[in-house]
């Protein structure tokens, strides 16, 4: 089985070590600052041989020990078999880590010992215990530090994962709706055709802007809202050489700031709503009248059409484009409210939103 060394762990660990030092440090200041020179010192020399037995523990050992095995026993025996190494690392391993530093001269003993006559038992198994108290209080302070670590890259993983997975549904929503609204506006073209009408190549012109923006503007995240109302006026004049005078278009908008941004194609959906399922379907008098406000981050988008009027019939059919706007809504955006009445003779598409509260 392969063991592998993973940098960026055991790099935590350093930072970990780092405070344990500073704390033991500051305490050596406050309790004992006359020895604190050497005090620090051999703190330094202590928290080498503490972040790499704690780091072997929490990162090979403990796992090792919570791998699933099919024999509890044996599972169980190898737990207590590392948890005992780990203690006599940390109490006998640490007493002979202060005696290497002390062979060294990096490590100065500052615990005064009076040794009776064959004491020195004693006194390595006082020195030994008084070695754990340090060493088994820092495997509670890397375990809580390795806790905190953990959840918190968990929490940032699920947070990205959860990004991801909006970011990609939002896409997939894109992808949708662009075909979407290009299939429609191949079927406009493809009657204009069929009739022989001189308004052909002018509306394949249009529609060459548009698949000219659609392919080079609308694949980062925001467009500004100059370039979304240049994008509604060539959709609105290519669907108006379908049809004749009868019908009326009003387009008005009032724009604090043009260069405000949106996602792009947002407000398209809503008109092309009310030209498809609207005024195509409108015998008299068919008209469509847009308004767009946006004033101090505040966007109005309000989408009336007629509509022809069956008498008992008024469920508000909800078609691909607006439940893919509902959808983007949601994962655009958290205050704003999307709003649709059907009259009689009347449809009526409300879109507000709160622009700083992009997600």
């Amino acid at each position: 089985m392969s063991i592998s060394f993973n940098k960026e762990r055991f790099k935590f660990y350093l930072w970990v070590g780092a405070v344990w030092l500073l704390l033991w440090i500051f305490n050596s200041f406050t309790n004992h600052s006359e020895v604190f020179a050497q005090q620090s010192l051999n703190e330094i020399w202590r928290v080498f041989y503490i972040v790499v037995t704690n780091f072997i523990f929490y990162e090979y050992s403990l796992p090792f020990i919570l791998k699933k095995r099919s024999n509890i026993l044996s599972n169980t025996l190898i737990g207590i078999f590392l948890i005992a190494l780990q203690l006599i690392l940390v109490s006998l391993g640490l007493y002979a880590w202060k005696s290497l530093g002390l062979q060294l001269h990096f490590y100065t003993s500052l615990r005064q010992v009076t040794l009776n006559p064959g004491g020195a038992y004693d006194y390595i198994m006082e020195e030994v215990f008084y070695q754990a108290q340090g060493g088994i209080t820092s495997l509670f302070f890397f375990g809580l530090a390795k806790l905190f670590y953990d959840n918190f890259k968990l929490r940032q993983t699920t947070q990205q994962l959860r990004l991801e997975k909006q970011e990609a549904e939002l896409n997939y929503l894109k992808s949708q709706t662009n075909p979407h609204f290009l299939f429609n506006t191949l079927n406009n073209i493809y009657s204009l055709a069929r009739d022989k009408s001189d308004l052909a190549p002018e509306s394949i012109l249009r529609l060459s802007k548009i698949l000219r923006f659609m392919l080079y503007e609308t694949s980062g995240a925001f467009i500004s809202v100059e370039q979304e109302l240049e994008i509604i006026r060539n959709y609105i004049a290519l669907e108006k050489l379908r049809y004749d005078d009868s019908l009326h278009v009003n387009f008005n908008f009032d724009i604090e700031d043009m260069k405000q941004t949106l996602p792009p194609l947002l407000l398209i959906p809503l008109v092309e709503n009310a030209f498809k399922h609207g005024v195509s379907e409108t015998r008299n008098q068919p008209f469509i009248d847009i308004r767009l406000s946006i004033n101090q981050g505040k966007l109005e988008f309000v989408v009336k059409n007629s509509i022809e009027a069956f008498p008992g019939e008024m469920i508000v059919k909800e078609n691909i484009g607006l439940s893919n706007l509902k959808r983007q809504l949601e994962l655009l955006y958290t205050d704003y409210n999307l709003s649709v009445q059907q009259g009689e003779s009347l449809f009526t598409a409300n879109l507000k939103i709160n622009l700083s509260s992009h997600v």
